[in-house]
Order: structure tokens, then sequence, then C-alpha cells
């Protein structure tokens, strides 16, 4: 039987999207619900494994990890993307990589519930009414603010779009911004100097990598309104972590509403978790019962034709 690791189950729910007892006859699965110490710990666990099936963004597979992976045939990941795979080391070894389809609007929906819980003080409310506490702060109101966008993509076209309907300014900016989607939704192009001395919520929706890696840092930061709160659902590296905190223990800026980070999961003595202007999520933005059910149905079926010599959605 073909051994199968399924990593990354967080939740530990892979089961309850597929049913891997009617497969079991076919292929040994093991699910890996916690993450692994370092990579020494996924070579050890994993060597006997002929086929991994991901969440995206997880777990990093290397060329180190799959030189090392003798067995290995496949790799499943979630969505069609993944910076955490190395392409070329699965190419020379002759692993092929296939993904899934992938909702983004859960991502688009996540941004504007870290806008809305720092614009309304949501996390403070919360902790005081269970603490007996009544009406402890002052909120505002996000018509007429500045919304801007580094990325107008699929995530940051939908956020923009909601923006609008909030009576929100919306500015963006990013290295190939398309002038006609800025157009078609009535979205001021700016530079990316404006737009972060400009925006009363700047709002992070681009890919992660070189290109942006560490785009956000101190110098950013100062340039920032003290009023102005940084959103960021796409990729950690794209901001400095310790300047953010610098900016934050210092009210450089307002606050911070964070789903994404360097180093995941957020390691439990991160400074960020003791912050009061943080509004902190596990990295969640694909994370819906829709999403899980295209992942898992799909990553199955991509195993199934690999098995059959007739892989699909392959990712070169």
């Amino acid at each position: 039987m073909l051994k199968v690791a399924i990593l990354d189950d967080y939740q530990n729910v892979s089961q309850e999207f597929v049913d891997l007892k009617k497969l079991s006859g076919k292929y040994e699965f093991k699910i890996f619900s916690k993450p692994f110490l370092d990579e020494d710990d996924v070579i050890e666990q994993l060597s006997d494994f002929e086929a991994l099936l991901i969440m995206r963004e997880r777990t990093s597979i290397t060329k180190n990890l799959i030189d090392n992976l003798n067995n290995l045939k496949f790799i499943i990941t979630s969505g069609m993307r993944n910076n955490a795979i190395d392409l070329e080391a699965a190419k020379k070894r002759g692993v092929i990589v296939s993904g899934t389809e992938i909702n983004v609007n859960p991502t688009a929906e996540l941004t504007w519930t870290l806008i809305l819980g720092l614009a309304r003080n949501v996390k403070e409310e919360i902790d005081n009414m269970y603490q007996g506490y009544w009406q402890t702060s002052i909120g505002f109101e996000l018509k007429g603010k500045i919304l801007g966008l580094v990325g107008l993509g699929k995530v940051g076209s939908q956020v923009a779009k909601i923006g609008k309907a909030f009576g929100m300014q919306v500015m963006a900016w990013s290295e190939n911004l398309n002038l006609d989607t800025c157009k078609q939704l009535d979205v001021l192009p700016c530079s990316k100097d404006d737009l972060i001395q400009t925006s009363d919520f700047l709002s992070i929706h681009v890919r992660g990598g070189n290109r942006y890696k560490e785009l956000i840092k101190l110098k950013e930061l100062d340039a920032m309104k003290k009023t102005a709160f940084l959103i960021n659902t796409s990729r950690g590296p794209i901001i400095n972590e310790d300047d953010l905190i610098i900016a934050l223990s210092t009210n450089i800026i307002a606050g911070a509403g964070l789903d994404v980070y360097e180093k995941e999961p957020l390691p439990e003595n991160n400074k960020l978790r003791f912050l009061p202007n943080a509004l902190l999520l596990p990295h969640i933005g694909y994370v819906t019962a829709e999403n899980y059910s295209i992942f898992y149905t799909q990553m199955i079926e991509n195993l199934e034709a690999c098995v059959n010599d007739k892989p699909i959605r392959v990712i070169e």
C-alpha cells in the first residue's frame, strides 16, 4: 500500500471532509496534527512516506527535505501556489507536485474582521465584558477614512469593494498595479510613500517572496499616521516583525491586525502576544469549511490521478 502523510492538520479535521476508511485498502494514511520540531524531525518522521498531502505554507518542503526523503513520489498541496515547496528540487527528483482550487474570499472577509475589530476596540470590549465592565472605550467610524491597499489582486480587489461600500476612500499601490482595475473599482493609484503616509488603514494583499520581503520596516512605520493601523493577512515576512513590535510598543502607530507571522505557529513567548494594540489571529484566513472541503476532496482526487499515472492540477 502507498504510504501517505497528511501534514499540518492542526485541528485534526481532515477525516471530517474525506472518508479515509474507504481508501484504506489502497493507502496507508498517517495524520500529523502538530508542527514538526525542525527539518531533521521532518526527515525522520516522513522517511517512509511516498506521498505528502500538505497545507499551503505550513511545513516547508525544502531541497534538503526532498533530497532526503528517498521514497517520496508525490507532493499534493492546498492551493495552486505554495512558496514553501522547492519546485526545482522536486522536478529534479522526479517528484510530482500538484495543487487544488481555493476560495480567496475568506481572506478578504477576515481582513474586515481585523479592520472592524480595531476600529471598534472589539478585543478590549470583549475582554472587559467578561471582567464585568461596561463600555470602556470609544471607537470610530470607517466612513470617510482612507483605506490603503498594498496590492489590488484577487483579495485586494474584494477588500477594496467592501471599503467603498463602507464609504471609505480607497487607494492602492504595488509594483505591478493594474490601472484598469483601479479605474473599474474607483480606487486611486498612488506611490508607495503616499500610500504609507496617507492611509488610516494600511492593508497588505501581495504575494510573499523576495519582491516584497520586509516591505514594511521601521522607516515605513514611522512614516505612517500615529492614528493609523496596519493589517496583514498575506505573508508574515512582508513586515519586519521586530520593527513592528517597536512601533506598537512605543505607539508609533495606533495598532495592527495580524493573521500571519514570520514564524508559524507564533511562539508562545512572542512579544506580539502581550501588546494591547495588536489584534492577533492564528493564520485562519483560508481556514473555512468550504475551503477545507475543496482542499481534502481534491487532494484525494490528485492522489488517485497520480497513482494512475494521469496527474492532474500539476504545479510546474
